[in-house]
């Protein structure tokens, strides 16, 4: 197969496929992948483009075989080259960067398709680091040297004890009033600062969060700047460092572990914003309520929860990129010897792949939305942070799920590093515990469902939250009426797909808030109330994301423009929103929304949608716009893949 094939299946001369189902070459696209990739990328256009120009140069080649030294030297040298280019600054406030915090999030996306460990390596340093700095902190004065990277520093919240439940971190910030200064102190083990990237080799600044602790009082958890070395390596006085060691993947990073015995640094050090401590020693904050003061601190993650997200949706874009050009020109097995059949002409393969290719185009718009809605907040959302954390955590799992796949689909190929879908099942691993565990996530998603909002999860918000849902349940049977499921319907129909997933997710809410009020009604805790229900929390949050991100999907596609790629957008809505009935089958007829006659043409829309759409898989994915050097993989290469020299 000549490269202009694989790439451009539509305008490559007919090759005789010794029966295949399907000729690529008689696949006549209906749809222009270019256009496809203006739409994907939106406004953000320029920064992607530009990223892809940057991760295309030599440079940036991949280099196999390195230890995990060689391997961090490296991706530090790649990290600096980003700062060279003016990445690092660009979501920081001016006079110091560009304020385009949508650009920054939207340039570490493009990351994805190239190494984890360097999108790990950029968004702790400009990321969770400088944007602490600027968002946490009045003065700026080391916003230049970190986006420049001639400050290289950490972002050192978790501790081996604490790692989702920041409230109850133990590192302690007592301030000597003697001295005027603040005693960072870890008390014993398990509140030392744990897998801190940047920590273990180059860190030399950090953004450490501690119990501010004045007099007896605990003020709670705040962040302070701390030195972990000099210019020249030699690590502070009173600091003890370890490396974290070898890990599954995202050895170009170097995480470690942080003791603190007894470090001062002045009272300027802590980053006031929010709070500080006045020049008689006194506690000052703006913000009376501390738990709005403690969530409005940790917000500094939802930039990087938004981010680990998008990321996520770059590899399961380049898992399936590498996964439906290899499908594309490997056969296996035909009708009669040396009449083999394209990979991607098997039902079976199509059902693997197709599925999570609308999938991936889902949460790319739901992604998109939500680095929109965050780029242009001017004061903190709650809901925005809600919505982070469950598109973090769905899209996390959903890009471990396509890799997962796209292995098993790619054969032996798949499992060579050179190949890199398995290099990428290890690294994206960690995404689903970092930035949030995902589980904790998707029970915070809940949590914010059944309480609308509210501070704090008590019994008068479990009886305002059943009241809540029967409420939004009203509301929705106003403008989606419910449909006997004895009656026939169009499957694909975007109205009646939609109708679905918001009565589930309305439903599961409803009976979620009287299974709790139950339990709180015969006298156990609220909070043991929740945690029994555990199952039914999760699967809230899974109804309530696959509704978000279904509703994103249906948004980007009416704003495009373009008759044959809102088309194709259409039909990968569509087995999106099949899928994703299908998959929970069970409780649509348990719960009479679907007949069995219904359930069975959901089946079969998949399997009709998902072959369909297997024709023009390749121009999907090439819509994608991931540089040849920066895929990489020798299998989705058609110049190192001509099977047609060794097709018997």
């Amino acid at each position: 197969m000549t490269e202009t094939a694989l790439v451009q299946p539509h305008s490559a001369p007919s090759v005789d496929r010794g029966g295949g189902l399907r000729a690529i070459e008689q696949r006549h696209a209906r749809f222009d992948p270019r256009a496809l990739t203006v739409a994907l990328d939106g406004r953000y256009a320029p920064i992607r483009n530009r990223m892809r120009a940057l991760l295309s140069e030599p440079e940036f080649a991949y280099r196999y075989g390195l230890d995990r030294h060689e391997d961090r030297e490296q991706v530090l040298e790649w990290t600096r080259r980003l700062a060279q280019e003016g990445i690092g600054r660009i979501a920081l406030p001016a006079p110091y960067g560009d304020g385009n915090v949508g650009a920054f999030v939207s340039a570490l996306g493009i990351l994805g398709h190239h190494d984890l460990s360097l999108f790990t390596k950029a968004g702790v340093q400009f990321g969770l680091f400088a944007g602490a700095i600027a968002r946490l902190g009045t003065q700026k004065t080391y916003l230049a040297a970190a986006a420049s990277l001639e400050l290289p520093g950490a972002f050192a919240m978790t501790e081996t004890g604490h790692g989702s439940n920041v409230r109850d971190l133990e590192t302690t910030a007592t301030y000597d009033a003697v001295t005027d200064e603040l005693i960072i102190a870890t008390p014993h083990d398990r509140a030392r600062k744990d897998y801190i990237g940047n920590a273990a080799a180059h860190g030399r600044l950090a953004v450490v969060f501690a119990r501010l602790m004045i007099g007896s009082e605990d003020h709670g958890v705040h962040a302070v700047l701390v030195p972990l070395r000099d210019r020249r390596g030699r690590v502070a006085p009173g600091v003890h460092i370890t490396d974290a060691g070898e890990k599954e993947g995202l050895n170009g990073v170097d995480n470690g572990r942080i003791w603190f015995d007894d470090v001062r640094v002045p009272r300027t050090a802590l980053l006031d914003a929010l709070s500080r401590i006045d020049h008689e020693g006194r506690f000052v904050s703006e913000i009376e309520s501390s738990n709005r003061r403690f969530f409005t601190m940790i917000g500094t993650l939802v930039g990087g929860r938004i981010s680990v997200g998008a990321v996520s949706v770059s590899v399961a874009k380049s898992a399936l990129t590498i996964a439906v050009r290899y499908a594309h020109c490997r056969r296996q097995f035909g009708p009669d010897p040396g009449r083999e059949r394209l990979l991607i002409d098997y039902p079976a393969h199509q059902r693997r792949l197709l599925p999570k290719l609308a999938a991936t185009y889902a949460y790319h718009f739901a992604l998109d939305a939500l680095v929109e809605d965050f780029a242009s907040l001017t004061d903190d959302s709650q809901a925005i942070e809600i919505r982070a954390a469950g598109l973090k955590a769905f899209a996390t799992w959903h890009a471990l799920d396509t890799v997962q796949a796209a292995r098993e689909a790619t054969g032996g190929q798949g499992y060579l590093t050179v190949n890199r879908v398995a290099s990428m099942r290890s690294d994206a691993d960690v995404f689903t515990t970092y930035e949030g565990d995902n589980t904790v996530l998707a029970q915070l998603v809940t949590k914010s469902l059944l309480t609308d909002f509210s501070e704090q999860f008590s019994r008068s918000v479990l009886v305002a939250a059943g009241r809540y849902a029967l409420r939004r349940i009203a509301a929705l049977t106003e403008t989606v009426p419910f449909v006997p499921a004895r009656r026939p319907r169009n499957v694909e129909d975007p109205d009646w797909q939609l109708g679905l997933l918001r009565g589930r997710e309305l439903h599961q809410i409803d009976a979620l808030a009287a299974r709790i009020k139950k339990r709180v009604d015969s006298g156990i805790s609220a909070f043991d109330a929740f945690t029994e229900v555990q199952d039914h929390v999760l699967a809230v949050a899974r109804s309530h994301v696959e509704r978000i991100v279904y509703e994103a999907f249906v948004a980007g596609v009416a704003e495009v423009q373009d008759p044959a790629t809102a088309d194709v957008l259409q039909r990968l809505r569509a087995l999106f929103g099949a899928d994703r009935i299908l998959a929970d089958l069970g409780w649509f007829q348990e719960h009479g929304r679907l007949s069995a006659k219904t359930a069975t043409a959901v089946r079969k829309s998949v399997g009709s949608l998902a072959a369909g759409l297997a024709a023009e898989s390749l121009d999907l994915v090439n819509a994608f716009a991931i540089p040849e050097s920066v895929l990489a993989a020798p299998i989705a290469i058609s110049s190192n893949n001509d099977t047609r020299k060794t097709a018997s």
